[in-house]
């Protein structure tokens, strides 16, 4: 799944990844793709509430190893 922009969170903690995300998909397109790298593990939760609550899709989330992936489409 090819991204329309990469955002590279890792070694930040909550609310961090997040409010770069917020801030990452205002810049971007409806429809496009966000590709957040983690390594916060409760960033899995907090993608999830986040999707919920602002209407973005969270299209998938993976773990590698002690990184998590969070792919989000912008609404």
């Amino acid at each position: 799944m090819d991204a329309h922009k990469e955002l590279d969170t890792r070694g930040l903690n909550c609310p961090l990844p997040i409010l770069k995300a917020k801030k990452a998909l205002a810049d971007m397109n409806s429809g496009q793709l966000l590709k957040v790298t983690a390594t916060d593990p409760g960033s899995v939760r907090d993608f999830q509430a986040f999707a919920r609550q602002t209407g973005n899709e969270l299209v998938e989330q993976t773990e590698a190893g002690d990184e998590f992936i969070h792919m989000l489409r912008r609404r």
